[in-house]
Order: C-alpha cells, then sequence, then structure tokens
C-alpha cells in the first residue's frame, strides 16, 4: 500500500487503572515533555480497577498544554451520540484543540448489557456507528440552521440545539478489524485505529484495500483517512532480536516500512513504562521523522487530506482537481474548519463553493489563473465589512486576501506607505502613528483596505485631506490574464486611472503606496440630539458643515423612533488638529443644530478613534442599502430624508461630509469624479422591507447626483452612470475591453466592457 502523505502523529496507549491514578497522569504528563503528541486511554467501563476514561481524558488535557488526548477507543454503546458529541466538543474547545475522538461499536456485549448498555449483533453495532456518527458530526456543526433531528434504527434525536462547536476538526477514528467496520471506516471515519499484534483476518494489506474500495465508492480519496497503529507489548534492549524489541535504531528500520509501505502515519505505543515512552520520544520519534522526512522530499510525495466532514458540503460547481498545488493548503470548502470565519463578509451573507486564501501576489495569480477557467462568480475580499456583498458569494469562489495585511512605512519624511488589501485601517493608523503620520480612510478600524482604496474613502478627514484614493501614487495589481502590473503615473497609467474608483472591475490589487501626511492629535466631538424636527436637523447640520473650517469633518447617523425615544441624529465632528482654541470655535455651533440629549469630547491620537476591533464575519451587518450624494443638503431633501425615517422602514440614515479637500482635485483625474457634491448619503433596512426602501429612495432619487459602489447593495446597471456619471463610464468600458473582455471581474457592479 501507497504512503499516504499524513504528518507522524507518535503517542502513548496508557492504562486508565484506578490503582494508581497519579501513575496514569504521570505517563500523560511524560508523553508530552518527550516531545509526543498524544496519550491515549483504553475505555472500559465494565472494568472496576478503571478509571472512568472521558473524566482521565479531561483531567489529563488539564494538566497538559500541548498534548492532544483520545480514548482508544470509546464505547459506543455506554456512550449515547449526541451526549458524546456535546462532552466531546466541549473538552475540545477547553483544552483549545487538543481532542480526537476514537470510537468504536463497543466490545464485550455481555458487560455492557449488564450495565444497561443496548445489546445488538454485530451487524446492528455497525449500523448503530455509522448513525452514531451522522448524529455527532450534526450536532458539531453548530452553524447548520435549526435544531438537529434525526430518527434511526437504533437512535433518534427529535429536536436537539447543535453545539458546542469544536474549536478545531475533531478527527473521529474507528477501531475496526471486520470487513463491515473497514467498510465503514473507509466511507465515514476520518481514521482506522487498529492494533499490530491483532492485525490476523483480514491481514494489514487487505483491510486497507477494503478502506480504500469503500472510500472511492463514497467519492473519497483513500489518503483522506488516516491510518493509525497501536504498537504493544514493546521495549528497548541492545541485545533484542524481536520485532520492536531492540535498540532505537532498530525501531527506525521497522518502523518506517510501515509509514512508506503500508501507509501508517501515526504508532501509539501500548506500555506503561517511563524508559519506554522517554526513549520513544526522545530518541525514536525525532530519527524517524527525520527518516520520513527524506523519504518524502526524495519522492515528492505530498499529503492530499481533506477532513470527511467537508464531503457531504462540497458544491459540484468548481473543479477541485485541477486546483494548483500551490494552493491545496490553502484552501477552504464547506464543511473545513475554518470555512464559517471566511464564509461571510462582516455584513453579508454568503456561501461559496470554495474560498482561497491568499498569502502573497503569486498567490493570487495562481488563484485568478485558477478561477477565471471555473465559470462560477468570483469574488475578491480584502477582509474588511462588504456592506455591498460582492466580496463574497453563493456557490462561487472567494479570493480572500485576508493574510496580505502588511504596513510598511517606507519614508516617515516624505510620509511614503505601503499597503497590503488585506489589512484594516485602524491596523494602518496605529502603525503610522508612531512616525507622526495618519491617512484617512472611514469611520471605523476594521474596514479593510483593499476594498475602499479601490472605490474611494471618505473619512473623518476628508475635508481636510480628501480622500483616500487622493493619495495613491502606485499600485500592484494582478489583472484578468494572470499578469502582474506594478501601475502609476508613467506605468499603464490609464490602468492606474481606472482603480482609483474602479479597482474593483480591473483586476485584484496586492499592494498600495500612498503619500500619508503628518498628524497625530485630533479632537473629537460626538453629539447625540433630539431629531424629531429632522428636516430642521438636517438642513442646519448641513448648514455648518458646508461652512466650517476644511480642519473640520463630520459624519451624521439618523435614527428611526424605537421604544418610545425620538428619532434621534448622532453627529461625530472630527478636528484635524491639536489647537484646541481654533477646534473649540469650529465645533461648539453644532451644540445648536437641535436638542442635545448627549455629549462627549476628546483630544486624542487618530489611531485612537479609529481603532479596530476585530469583529468576526458573520454576515449580520446591515441586509439592503441605497447610496447617493447631494450637492447641498436642501429643504426639499431634508423634507423627504424626514418622511422616509420617520415611516419606520428605514433602519439608519447616514450622511458624510465632503467638500473642502475633496473638491481640490480635477473631476477627471481618476474614476471618482464626484468633485462637486457635499455629502454622501446611506439608507439601510431589513430584506422584507426594501420595497418600502425602494419607494422612499425613489422620492429622493431625482435630488441626488453620484453614488458611492461601496454603500450600494442594488446591481441595476442604469445606476453606473451614478457612479461613473459620462465621461467617465465610456472610458471605464473601453479599459474594461482592454483589460478584462471576458469580464472575470463582474462581481463588483460590473462595467461591461465596449463592444
Amino acid at each position: 500500500m501507497p504512503d499516504y502523505g499524513h504528518p507522524l502523529v507518535l503517542g502513548t496507549f496508557i492504562t486508565p487503572t484506578a490503582l494508581d491514578p497519579g501513575r496514569v497522569v504521570q505517563l500523560a504528563e511524560l508523553t508530552e515533555a518527550v516531545n509526543l503528541d498524544i496519550a491515549s486511554f483504553q475505555d472500559h467501563p465494565h472494568r472496576a480497577d478503571f478509571l472512568d476514561t472521558y473524566t482521565l481524558l479531561t483531567w489529563v488535557a488539564a494538566k497538559t498544554s500541548r498534548l492532544r488526548v483520545s480514548a482508544n477507543v470509546m464505547n459506543l454503546p455506554l456512550r449515547p451520540p449526541a451526549m458524546l458529541a456535546r462532552a466531546a466538543a466541549s473538552l475540545d474547545v477547553l483544552s483549545q484543540g487538543r481532542f480526537e475522538l476514537g470510537l468504536g461499536a463497543g466490545g464485550f456485549p455481555k458487560a455492557v448489557h449488564a450495565m444497561g448498555g443496548a445489546g445488538h449483533s454485530p451487524g446492528q453495532s455497525v449500523k448503530a456507528l455509522e448513525e452514531a456518527i451522522s448524529i455527532i458530526r450534526e450536532v458539531w456543526d453548530a452553524d447548520e440552521a435549526g435544531p438537529l433531528r434525526f430518527d434511526g434504527e437504533h437512535y433518534s434525536v427529535p429536536a436537539m440545539k447543535r453545539g458546542p462547536r469544536p474549536a478545531h476538526d475533531i478527527n473521529i477514528w474507528l477501531g475496526a478489524y471486520k470487513p463491515r467496520m473497514l467498510r465503514l471506516t473507509g466511507r465515514k471515519a476520518d481514521g482506522w485505529l487498529s492494533t499490530l499484534q491483532y492485525l490476523k483476518m483480514p491481514g494489514m494489506a487487505d483491510a486497507h484495500k477494503i478502506i480504500d474500495d469503500a472510500a472511492l465508492e463514497e467519492g473519497r480519496l483513500p489518503g483522506e483517512i488516516r491510518r493509525l497503529l497501536n504498537l504493544l507489548d514493546v521495549g528497548f534492549s541492545t541485545t533484542g532480536r524481536g520485532h520492536l524489541q531492540g535498540p532505537p535504531r532498530q525501531w527506525v528500520d521497522e518502523l518506517l516500512p510501515l509509514v512508506l509501505e503500508h501507509g501508517f502515519s501515526a504508532f501509539l505505543i501500548g506500555r506503561d513504562d517511563p524508559y519506554v515512552i522517554q526513549t520513544f520520544g526522545e530518541e525514536v520519534g525525532p530519527a524517524l521523522r527525520a527518516a520520513v522526512a527524506r523519504e518524502r522530499r526524495s519522492t515528492g510525495r505530498k499529503a492530499a487530506v481533506r477532513p470527511n466532514v467537508t464531503l457531504n458540503k462540497r458544491r459540484t460547481t468548481i473543479d477541485f482537481d485541477v486546483l494548483p498545488g500551490e494552493l491545496t493548503s490553502k484552501v477552504l470548502r464547506p464543511g473545513d474548519r475554518g470555512y464559517e470565519d471566511v464564509r461571510h463578509s462582516y455584513s453579508r451573507a454568503g456561501a461559496p463553493a470554495l474560498v482561497i486564501q491568499c498569502g502573497n501576489a503569486d498567490d493570487v495569480v495562481a488563484a485568478v489563473t485558477y478561477a477565471r477557467h471555473q465559470n462560477v462568480d468570483i469574488s475578491v475580499r480584502s477582509g474588511g465589512h462588504g456592506i455591498s456583498g460582492r466580496s463574497t458569494n453563493d456557490g462561487g469562489i472567494v479570493i480572500d486576501l485576508s493574510k496580505m495585511n502588511s504596513i510598511r512605512v517606507l519614508d516617515a519624511n516624505t510620509g511614503r506607505i505601503r499597503i497590503e488589501p488585506g489589512a484594516r485601517w485602524g491596523h494602518v493608523a496605529r502603525a503610522l502613528a508612531p512616525h507622526g503620520l495618519a491617512m484617512s480612510s472611514g469611520d471605523y478600524g476594521d474596514v479593510g483596505v483593499g476594498g475602499l482604496a479601490t472605490t474611494g474613502g471618505i473619512g473623518y478627514l476628508a475635508r481636510k485631506y480628501g480622500l483616500t484614493i487622493d493619495h495613491i501614487t502606485a499600485a500592484e495589481i494582478v489583472v484578468a490574464d494572470g499578469h502582474k502590473l506594478r501601475v502609476d503615473t508613467t506605468h499603464h497609467p490609464s490602468l492606474f486611472w481606472a482603480l482609483r474608483g474602479a479597482g474593483g472591475n480591473f483586476g485584484v490589487v496586492t499592494a498600495f503606496e500612498l503619500d500619508a501626511y503628518p498628524l497625530q492629535d485630533v479632537a473629537q466631538v460626538t453629539i447625540t440630539v433630539d431629531a424629531t424636527d429632522t428636516a430642521d436637523v438636517l438642513t442646519e447640520w448641513g448648514r455648518m458643515v458646508e461652512e466650517a473650517p476644511r480642519d473640520l469633518s463630520s459624519f451624521m447617523s439618523l435614527l428611526p423612533r424605537r421604544r418610545g425615544a425620538p428619532v434621534t441624529a448622532r453627529i461625530t465632528l472630527v478636528y484635524a488638529g491639536d489647537d484646541v482654541e481654533a477646534a473649540q470655535a469650529a465645533l461648539m455651533p453644532f451644540l445648536e443644530v437641535g436638542p442635545v440629549l448627549q455629549q462627549e469630547a476628546q483630544l486624542a491620537p487618530y489611531h485612537a478613534i479609529v481603532a479596530p476591533s476585530d469583529n468576526r464575519h458573520v454576515g449580520q451587518g446591515l441586509a439592503d442599502s441605497r447610496s447617493g450624494m447631494l450637492e447641498h443638503m436642501t429643504r426639499e431633501a431634508a423634507e423627504n430624508i424626514e418622511v422616509a425615517i420617520k415611516s419606520g422602514d428605514i433602519m439608519i440614515m447616514q450622511f458624510r461630509s465632503m467638500g473642502g479637500a475633496v473638491h481640490d482635485v480635477p473631476r477627471d483625474r481618476m474614476a471618482w469624479a464626484h468633485r462637486t457634491q457635499h455629502f454622501s448619503v446611506l439608507a439601510a433596512t431589513a430584506p422584507t422591507k426594501v420595497p418600502r426602501l425602494d419607494e422612499h429612495w425613489g422620492r429622493l432619487y431625482p435630488l441626488l447626483n453620484g453614488m458611492y459602489l461601496s454603500f450600494e447593495t442594488g446591481t441595476d446597471p442604469a445606476r453606473l452612470l451614478d457612479a461613473f456619471p459620462e465621461p467617465v463610464l465610456t472610458r471605464l468600458r473601453r479599459l474594461k475591453a482592454e483589460w478584462d473582455p471576458h469580464e472575470v471581474f463582474n462581481q463588483n457592479f460590473n462595467i461591461p466592457p465596449t463592444p
């Protein structure tokens, strides 16, 4: 049989005797001390002289810090699968991912029956074990909606709440010898756990073949099943001649063929002898690992392992067989541990068939080259909020850049910085602060660099310093044909022009260079006012913002009546500088915008007001939103907004100030052409209220001029002209035909190429 390529796992198989429990725990602690990987214990509940295995596993996990623990193997008939799953997940969470589930159909049937366990024939035991595996994995799938219901021949679960979710993908290793159990191992398990001395009928090679054939019939690769071997009655001596009885070098020579020729990758020694455990860990283990590594390097053998839980959730839309080798360790599919953390954006839920987590620009090249031939949606995610919903999808591929997150100050004197797209703006602000530098981004530290820096960047410093994209001096990008380019005003200048405002349509940016500017402390004031007279508050705020010095930028969040409270406006004001008197003069007039309910003021480092919180991305944000821009906050616009916010159909409306430095940039310098508007407008609501949102938006729409792509969840192609007014759109369509004629990047409010 072949070497299946799994990393070696070496450990112990310890007798859980109750006669000397301290020694049992000491042997487990020694297992960790000599750098072995796992301690396992028999599970024979009928033995009055044995400790309860689950209690022992918990105690050992608490007494160690790195060691994995497992039963060898758990007696299923005495441990109902739903509770076994919950106990296993709990121990895995408490031990931070150090539990594995060795599981058996249940030996010693008379003893089991004497303790009240179910009496099963051999055939019934295998069927019961198969049902139990299904229940256990369903319990662990805590992200699945709805209760777990199962109605089998041997086990029934009427309506169980799932969870807890384990800390890692717990492996299910089956103790199996007979053909029916071996076939179940191939179909459902993550590993086969056997004992060398018991491998008689079928023999080793025959057992492997039964497992492999069953795996292939199930659509699995045989390499997905790890092969583990207990080694009993072993010892070390300088004169011994028996199998695994001689010196450590002999052990290596005898174990190596079991790895390379028979596919075993885990060895657990069953000898409660500290000298044997220490010698196995300190002498045999390192030599065996080195020998296996040498052989695998010479043959180019690599593991192609995927947890069994993945199988039932894979999409058929993706050809996984042609995935480039350099990406195999960087992909997550439905069912993989970690998939739930990358399938969504912060704001929008998704169910992609494949997420590719790129670590560098070469990974992006490989990902784009692979993805463009799959005929599915391709979304690019930098790792931020994803309000528009375009950074995830259903059934397609997500190219995830969150691991590409380096931040470098190239020249502190000139402010030149280099940022990768997976960084978040709060981390950028924190990295720039020691150099006395800053870069306006948004209003929240968890916003991702890539999405914002290809779209706009209306931040707390916009009126003083302009948009984020106004400071981009160069970028590195992977275009649709897989080439890496550096673009700036002299290298591919037209593509550089398009990137600043419509970059998501032209490729995957792998790095940005920007000119940051000197800034340390800012004055921030947050005022909550009673906005019952909504139109009055809006028009007064808008007038004050336009008349304020450009050092001051302001955001307003308008919230509807809730639980008897009035309509409220939460106004954030940021003065870019630490001149306290000038800041007070600019900020104090805003206390007259409306009846003040609450106010806060602080002088703080800029990075402190956009600090990252590293929120989990579980798709829990705003459901649908509309975006637009206003030249001025007119009375007519304010009255339409008042009707909308008081209708109860809108969850939130937000207004961001522009003007000032934003207006200093010529409108033809980049694809962002909105250089006369003073305010960006966002309205959001729940999916069930989208029709009414559109009704209110329809009344406001004739008064708007422009759109901010990152805040718009609608996909009406007619709105492209809002984002890219002519002649910008015509130029972008020509560039799309040049750089992405087949519309590989069509998920970021697609710009159709000129025919």
